[in-house]
């Protein structure tokens, strides 16, 4: 086992003496023992400390590498255990082993009983990327087609420079005009390399700005542009490369077709001999590939030797003499005038595009590489090097045979040896094979050419030394690029399903053995590839394919531009030599390509990638990955809250950003759902959570996210901001006066009515009301919501969190919880579905909104009702508003209010004016008001009154007789008031009254017990709301 030799207490310097200075120890921990050490070796860690303290660290990379197995992991010590070990002997300090990173026993017993396991395989740049990206890359087309696309565009542009370079002969020629604009084999093969080595760089960039794991160019998509694009892309480019396997076993199985029909032998008939061997030849690569990473690896070895020596034939064949036979096909040899007649375009009912189109799969090998991320021994450095050297071999490659073939093959050729010429008439001969004594006049008239560039595809074998060592070669190029994408859309698909981003693909994400290997999804890709195989046409599927990787290609592109941009410090690539506008270029140009190729391919192609965009839009899976996009967002946000901050203020633009005081939001859903309800994409809501100093020990340490994810699971879009303090009052003001950034700030405090205030202790009541007192001091609209009987959610304040505000009933019900018990459920996620829905979430059909405009504000009383009813539970509902007026001018009055609210294009007429607000309240009312401020009252006595000051001095929420009499009008008026919103408002969905300004004079009692006589008796939320006598809302343009 193995053996902590020095334990911490151990380990405390002795104190230095005499001047001389300790050298920090080390820790040294072992994980085998000293006999199993003999056979397998022993691997020790120093965990050195610091000079601070001798549990406070150095940098390691164990404290950084989240990719390392949870047995492997290291942390630091957290800043407690740095505290509390300040000031006392650090040997008596108790660390447990995870803030040390100390390897437990039963760790160090699986990790040397791991060491007998052999490691998985990984490969180097080299074997991992170069060999596999240039495979790849010389596929099918380089063999098949090649050929074909140098004879219908040309070979280059330029015609002054090939005069020059072939010599005095050819440089009196005449000058063709259609030769001077021809489009050619090399500036296809040119806009490919270009395409492809930009985004090669842009690759590069992304895989070195950390650590890359499996899953290739979907995982640095997707870890860049997040989920959102990464899953769209994902799985199209897993579909990609299941065509590009399909693409190249067809093409394998059109050699050996004609093979078999060289022999005569036929199975069934020419397309479905190509669907037959096609089918029997991607089974075998699928067996190949289920073997593992090991024998595919060494399969690739075998087909990049024989490709070698293909070449090395090709290029011998070409200069040697053709023989007569040869001569029939059209094959003479390097000359001159086949050369220059090669540079012209021939299209014959094709186009550039076309050829472009069928041309650019050859180049789409150039993330193989990369796709085996999770198999490389150093991504980083591997991904670079290996694929920007395959793109520079293979290049010339695709240079160096255009050139040859094109100087050495006629176009057309019939192939019979009998069209030799044996005299010197060519009156009647045409073409260029008359120049050399033979005449294909009758097939090039009758266009029936067997041979030739034009019409066959196995014009590099006869051109070649030896017929079969090409044919072999083109079985090696389709053979290992076919196998590779069959390796590589797995694994990517794997990684996708690995990430939850899409339902009911879970079960591909599971892999087998050391490696992990797909081995589900390698079946998925292998009946993909069978479905397309049986298309059995080469040039279909090639025009697919160049869409879905030009798509990737774009993305690759603009994720290093985006990322660059963006200028995230966490954006750091070791790889220096890109560009973003480079990488921008290369996005635009992909695009462009890929509706130049074939345009209802890339219609089809983007409508995919975007409704598998907008599902992950809507369903935003939960996964933080550190993206551009987030840091774009930032960025955007940081800037235009700064612009903002210059901007003045303009009444039109006013919006109700509020300060809700909810504490923990789950505990009041409605509060956090009225005022959600007209600020959601409006304006800012902020749920401020005011913590007692006693609790803040036994809040859980991850309280805040999750109610950060109970909100968005209910969809308010809100801020949550949890703040410490001695009392609600203190805490309000500092949210009050810190909430916020810029114009991003509240105007508004919203808070839940204190029903409970008769039971309350007076210091409660008293904090609440100065809350109330603070927030109009600070000139802040307020809005406090009550809400009535039968509802099963509290949204007042719970009283374990928030003091200065009562429980509900059902809260009341559950204080005989154990603390355990009542510590979890306050911050559950509420329950089931039926305990947690509020009235704020039920469609209101034609109920009303009552508005008792009773004091002008400025206009917030009306606003907030107006924003409800645009929501879409509220729209159906009418705005009724009442305001006070004299029977007299009852109707003038009714009239100019509906003009003023015509003029703020507010949508109500039903406009109600009340004449009796001056009558005397019922006196039973009158008197249910006086006892509920009777316990609050301070009776004096004419010869008592040195002893009544000092009890108010002691108590100042206690009640006076002078003052119970002062504001005994104010205190009838609002019983009178609440009789009429009784008798009008009882069947309203909301009521919103005016609240009364408090006066500095006015007891926190008596006022509580105002705004209680104000809203009770009804059955529906009322709203007390107050702007700060501030224009909210404005008839004018300007």
């Amino acid at each position: 086992m193995g053996l902590l030799t020095s334990k911490l207490g151990g380990l405390v310097p002795s104190e230095a003496r005499n001047g001389n200075f300790q050298v920090p120890p080390t820790i040294v921990v072992s994980d085998t023992d000293s006999s199993a050490s003999e056979h397998q070796g022993s691997r020790t860690e120093l965990r050195r400390s610091s000079v601070y303290s001798t549990i406070d660290l150095v940098p390691q990379l164990e404290h950084y590498d989240i990719s390392l197995p949870n047995r492997q992991m290291r942390s630091r010590p957290s800043l407690e255990v740095l505290r509390s070990s300040y000031g006392q002997s650090e040997g008596d300090v108790e660390v447990p082993d995870k803030e040390l990173g100390a390897v437990s026993a039963q760790d160090i017993t699986q990790e040397g009983s791991a060491v007998k396991e052999k490691e998985p395989i990984r490969f180097g740049w080299v074997t991992g990327v170069m060999i596999r990206c240039m495979l790849n890359i010389w596929g099918v087309i380089l063999f098949l087609r090649l050929s074909w696309i140098t004879s219908r565009a040309g070979i280059f542009e330029k015609m002054h420079a090939c005069k020059a370079f072939l010599g005095r002969r050819w440089r009196n020629m005449p000058l063709n005009p259609k030769r001077l604009i021809s489009v050619l084999t090399w500036l296809i093969v040119a806009m490919s390399v270009l395409v492809t080595s930009i985004t090669a760089l842009s690759i590069s960039a992304i895989a070195t700005n950390g650590k890359v794991i499996s899953g290739g160019a979907y995982f640095m998509i997707s870890r860049s542009l997040g989920p959102e694009i990464g899953g769209p892309i994902g799985a199209v480019f897993s579909f990609a490369n299941a065509l590009a396997c399909a693409l190249n076993t067809v093409g394998f199985a059109e050699v050996v077709r004609d093979l078999m029909q060289e022999f005569d032998v036929v199975m069934v008939d020419a397309i479905n001999d190509v669907r037959i061997v096609g089918v029997i030849t991607v089974t075998v690569l699928l067996f190949v590939s289920l073997a593992g990473m090991e024998w595919e690896s060494k399969a690739q070895y075998l087909f990049f030797i024989t490709l070698l020596v293909s070449f090395a034939n090709y290029l011998v064949g070409t200069v040697i003499p053709p023989k007569v036979e040869k001569q029939a096909q059209g094959i003479f040899g390097y000359s001159g005038d086949i050369f220059v007649e090669n540079l012209t375009p021939d299209w014959r009912g094709t186009n550039f595009f076309q050829m472009f189109a069928i041309f650019f799969p050859s180049a789409i090998g150039i993330l193989s590489g990369a796709n085996i991320s999770g198999d490389l021994k150093d991504p980083a450095t591997a991904i670079p090097k290996g694929t920007l050297m395959a793109i520079f071999g293979t290049t010339v490659s695709y240079i160096v045979i255009p050139v040859t073939v094109g100087a050495c093959v006629l176009r057309d050729a019939s192939g019979n040896i009998s069209d030799m010429m044996t005299g010197n008439n060519t009156d009647d001969c045409v073409g260029l094979g008359c120049a050399h004594g033979w005449n294909f006049t009758k097939c090039i008239q009758l266009e029936n050419c067997e041979y030739g560039l034009n019409t066959n595809t196995k014009v590099l074998g006869q051109l070649s030394g030896f017929y079969y060592l090409i044919t072999a070669g083109v079985f090696a190029a389709s053979l290992s690029s076919a196998l590779g994408f069959l390796v590589s859309a797995p694994k990517v698909f794997q990684c996708l399903c690995r990430d939850n981003i899409y339902p009911y693909i879970g079960f591909f994400a599971k892999g087998y053995g050391k490696n992990e290997e797909p081995l589900r999804a390698y079946l998925l890709c292998y009946l993909i590839a069978v479905a397309f195989i049986l298309i059995a046409e080469l040039n279909t599927i090639a025009a697919l394919i160049s869409n879905f990787f030009l798509c990737s290609y774009s993305l690759i592109n603009f994720s290093c531009f985006y990322a660059s941009t963006t200028n995230s410090p966490g954006w750091r690539p070791a790889f220096h030599y890109y560009s973003k506008w480079t990488a921008l270029f290369g996005a635009v140009i992909s695009v462009v390509l890929m509706f130049l190729f074939t345009w209802w391919a890339a219609l089809i192609t983007f409508t995919i990638i975007f409704l598998l965009f907008g599902y992950v839009n809507f369903k935003k899976p939960t996964v933080n990955w550190g993206s551009s996009v987030q840091a774009g967002t930032y960025n955007m946000a940081l800037s235009y809250s700064v612009w903002l901050s210059g901007v003045e203020d303009h009444v039109k633009n006013f919006r109700p950003q509020c300060l809700v005081m909810t504490g923990p939001p789950n505990q009041r859903p409605a509060l956090v759902d009225f005022v959600g309800s007209f600020t959601k994409h409006i304006s800012l809501m902020i749920c401020g959570d005011i913590i007692m100093e006693q609790d803040k020990h036994a809040r859980p340490h991850d309280a805040t996210d999750m109610l950060v994810k109970w909100m968005n699971k209910r969809k308010v879009r809100s801020f949550y901001s949890p703040f410490t303090a001695d009392s609600i009052r203190v805490g309000a003001r500092h949210l009050l006066q810190a909430s916020g950034l810029g114009k991003l700030k509240p105007n508004t405090l919203v808070l839940g009515f204190k029903a409970n205030w008769r039971e309350s202790s007076p210091e409660s009541i008293d904090d609440y009301i100065n809350t109330i007192y603070d927030t109009f001091d600070a000139n802040y609209c307020l809005c406090i919501l009550r809400m009535m009987d039968g509802l099963d959610v509290s949204e007042q304040l719970d009283s374990e969190v928030n003091q200065a505000f009562e429980l509900d009933e059902s809260a009341e019900n559950e204080q005989h919880k154990s603390p355990e018990t009542e510590s979890a459920d306050d911050l559950s996620d509420g329950g089931d579905d039926a305990q947690n829905k509020t009235v704020f979430q039920n469609d209101q059909g034609k109920k009303t909104i009552d508005v008792y405009w009773i004091a002008d504000d400025g206009g917030l009383t009306l606003l907030v009702p107006y924003l409800l009813t645009r929501r879409k539970r509220w729209h159906r509902s009418k705005i009724r508003v009442f305001i006070l007026g004299d029977e007299q001018n009852q109707e003038e009055g009714r009239k100019e209010m509906i003009a003023l609210l015509k003029k703020f294009r507010l949508d109500c007429s039903n406009v109600t004016v009340i004449t009796d607000s001056e009558r005397s309240p019922n006196p039973k009312n009158l008197c249910r008001f006086v006892e509920s401020v009777a316990p609050f009252r301070l009776h004096s006595e004419p010869h008592e009154g040195d002893s009544v000051n000092e009890t108010k001095q002691s108590a100042p929420w206690k009640i006076s007789d002078k003052e119970f009499e002062a504001f005994r009008l104010k205190s009838e008026s609002k019983v009178r008031l609440n009789e009429i919103i009784r008798r009008n408002s009882q069947h309203a969905a909301l009521v919103l009254v005016s609240l009364p300004v408090p006066h500095r004079d006015c007891t926190s009692a008596l006022f509580m017990a105002w705004m209680d006589t104000l809203t009770c008796g009804l059955h529906c939320p009322v709203v007390l709301i107050r702007g700060n006598q501030q224009n909210v809302l404005t008839f004018y343009c300007q």
